[in-house]
């Protein structure tokens, strides 16, 4: 009996369920198998609800429970500009039940700015996808009497300290890009940190800050409806949904480029056949003009990469950020 094929491979499967992680599950087991084993994916996020990386995680984490065929939830863990979700990444299993979605400041700016940064982003990750680019713009509130940002700056000389601005929080890109800003327009802003963007719009909104730099994806809305007014794009070329508003660049700051990359990554060590799976889901899915058309509403501009390309760029992203936070002069303990 106990030689019978069939007995063998059914006993062998069910020790499979019991005994593999999840990375196992996902790169063997077909859907119907996967979903019955209860298998639960998590993909991390550094910043609260709302914020331009939890939105677009969201798409991808339905886009892959539905090609996977078991859940995919994506679990908020804000604080130091998306560094805690990505150090709670390098501790976690490499079996694929851990993903993060991370935005460029995570992997490229904040192991330069903090000194309390618990990862290395090319020694302890390994890459699955590029996901999106998130370009930001810089809006101010109506009661600014500046419609360009040469009357931003003007007012701003001749006001020193009177306007603040605010970000996302310490050392995120919407921090450091505004100082960058500031530097190199010779203007004195006060700087006013938040615990995420959501947070940063309504401050901005009600007047109490008056300048931000942030994504596309939380200023447009506010911009549409009238709260806020755009000023100029950190993008290369225009913004095709406000095409009258001109880039920072071309507003007197050649080669000024504010543009979040965010990508999906897992732990060191997770199987290149699960990261390959996921890759292709995710590149799938960002090809499919209805999925592209979802991202680019909530003005996130789609990414798609190989796993080897999303590992060179990170690679090539390091020494480019540390040279731009050592210039900027940010430090955060």
């Amino acid at each position: 009996m106990t030689h019978d094929p069939l007995r063998r491979r059914v006993a062998g499967l069910g020790a499979a369920l019991l005994a593999a992680p999840l990375g196992a599950a996902l790169g063997t087991l077909p859907a119907a198998s996967r979903a019955q084993s209860g298998a639960v994916t998590r993909i991390l996020v550094g910043f609260p609800p709302g914020q331009a990386t939890d939105q677009v995680a969201r798409l991808i984490a339905e886009r892959l429970a539905s090609a996977l065929g078991s859940p995919v939830i994506v679990e908020n863990r804000p604080g130091q500009g998306g560094s805690l979700a990505l150090a709670q990444l390098a501790r976690a299993p490499a079996d694929g039940s851990v993903l993060t979605l991370s935005a460029l400041a995570g992997y490229s700016v904040n192991p330069y700015l903090y000194k309390s940064v618990q990862y290395d982003s090319v020694r302890d990750f390994a890459p699955i996808a590029m996901v999106a680019d998130l370009p930001l713009a810089l809006a101010v509130h109506p009661s600014v009497p500046a419609t360009t940002l040469a009357e931003l700056v003007a007012y701003a000389r001749a006001n020193p300290e009177k306007l603040a601005h605010c970000s996302s929080g310490n050392g995120t890109l919407s921090h450091l890009l505004m100082e960058d800003l500031k530097q190199r327009a010779g203007i004195r802003i006060l700087h006013v940190p938040y615990q995420g963007s959501p947070k940063a719009m309504v401050d901005l909104i009600a007047g109490n800050v008056q300048v931000g730099l942030d994504t596309v994806t939380v200023v447009q809305p506010h911009v549409k409806a009238g709260k806020l007014r755009m000023i100029a794009a950190g993008t290369k070329a225009r913004l095709a949904a406000f095409p009258e508003v001109p880039t920072i660049a071309e507003s007197g700051y050649p080669g000024f480029e504010a543009v979040a990359w965010i990508a999906l990554a897992a732990p060191t060590g997770t199987p290149a056949a699960l990261r390959e799976r996921i890759n292709a889901e995710v590149v799938r899915a960002l090809r499919e003009p209805e999925f592209a058309g979802r991202m680019q509403a909530i003005g996130a501009l789609p990414r798609p990469s190989t796993v080897d390309e999303f590992g060179a760029f990170l690679r090539s992203e390091q020494q480019r950020w540390k040279a731009l936070v050592e210039r900027s002069g940010v430090s955060v303990d």
